[in-house]
């Protein structure tokens, strides 16, 4: 490996606002960029000057100049190409979630192990400030004994692609279980999940699943808390919410309602309206104006037809440091492959639970 770790992109509709990030990381290189519409592939490489351009997945995978592969394409897919790209012998970070069946979960750490590459799923939430904001208050102390979790992701998917079109609610899951999970610095054991409410029979057909909303508790292993998630994805009237609940003994933390509101934290009968802070100082000077601003919106950009905000609590930055750091200090990433799997399974297991009635289903031991 270079003195930088040589990414290349894969997928270039979220994918894209990962390229600068990269580019202005201290030890990184981005080196490639892929697209299967050559169209899109040069427009996008041209507006941010990435000169090695692939139009087939396995063309990358076989270019010895890339170290780790960046994912960032429909869920279906993430599974057999992160798969491929340890094979190939490449680090890997792939956007969530990590699969959509345990067997692929397992053969996913059992691969990072054999290959001893990195794996990282790069779960947004973790790394947003308000999840930042939590765990400080956590560790320092200030919050007090954890008591009770629970997250929630309602979000409506008509006219996304069709890949989505009536996907299991707890298939897409990680954003309401990971800061749960996370936070108790635990993995899940067991969940017991109840399916509620109906889809349209043409979106229920595509993946056998009926609901409009899953709702599941989860045990945590070698803890006396429980945690609580819920996800819909369709038909279900709200406005877009990612956010999770911390009950402690000493204060608790609870999400907005409304999307841009301010958090509220509890202190007995005391409750107060808190301002998030920023973390962009945790990071290299050159990637810490991603916390705040988009990449699209920036001035050398405004050419490009789409438009996206930096979004998910400030977290892109985070995930690219976390990634790159961890390969060049040759140590495991925070979110890895035990982690990844099991907040995957936590969801893929849970919707099992709720097909079964609501039968309590123990997540497989990836450690």
């Amino acid at each position: 490996m270079s003195s930088k770790v040589r990414v290349a992109i894969i997928g270039l509709g979220f994918g894209s606002e990962f390229i600068p990030i990269f580019q202005n990381h201290p030890d990184a290189e981005m080196y490639a960029i892929c697209q299967r519409n050559p169209e899109t592939l040069h427009k996008i490489g041209e507006a941010f000057g990435v000169k090695h351009r692939y139009t087939k997945y396995e063309d990358v995978l076989k270019d010895p100049n890339v170290d780790a592969v960046h994912i960032n394409t429909p869920i279906p897919d993430h599974a057999p190409q992160s798969l491929a790209a340890l094979k190939a012998g490449k680090h890997v970070a792939c956007t969530v979630p990590m699969a959509t069946t345990v067997d692929e979960c397992r053969a996913l750490v059992a691969e990072t192990r054999k290959q001893k590459k990195n794996y990282m799923m790069m779960e947004t939430v973790v790394f947003s400030r308000e999840f930042l904001f939590v765990r400080e208050l956590y560790e320092k102390g200030e919050l007090g004994r954890l008591q009770f979790m629970r997250g929630s992701h309602q979000q409506e998917m008509a006219g996304w692609p069709g890949y989505w079109e009536g996907l299991p609610p707890m298939y897409y899951a990680t954003h309401c279980v990971s800061p749960l999970l996370a936070l108790a610095d635990k993995l899940a054991a067991s969940v017991t999940c109840l399916g509620s409410g109906r889809i349209a029979p043409k979106l229920a057909a595509k993946y056998g699943s009926p609901f409009a909303v899953e709702s599941a508790q989860i045990r945590l292993k070698d803890s006396d808390v429980g945690c609580e998630v819920t996800r819909s994805l369709f038909e279900t009237a709200r406005q877009y919410r990612e956010s999770f609940d911390i009950y402690c003994d000493k204060a608790s933390f609870e999400a907005p309602l409304v999307e841009h509101e301010p958090p509220i934290l509890h202190r007995g009968e005391a409750p107060e309206r808190v301002t998030v802070p920023d973390y962009a100082h945790r990071l290299p000077a050159g990637i810490q104006r991603y916390t705040t601003k988009g990449v699209y919106d920036s001035e050398e950009n405004v050419h490009l037809s789409f438009k996206q905000g930096s979004g998910h609590g400030g977290s892109h930055p985070h995930l690219v440091h976390e990634f790159i750091r961890s390969i060049v200090e040759k140590r495991q990433p925070y979110v890895d492959e035990v982690k990844s799997a099991n907040w995957t399974s936590t969801g893929i297991c849970a919707h099992e639970s709720a097909m079964a009635g609501g039968k309590l289903v123990a997540i497989p031991d990836f450690s």
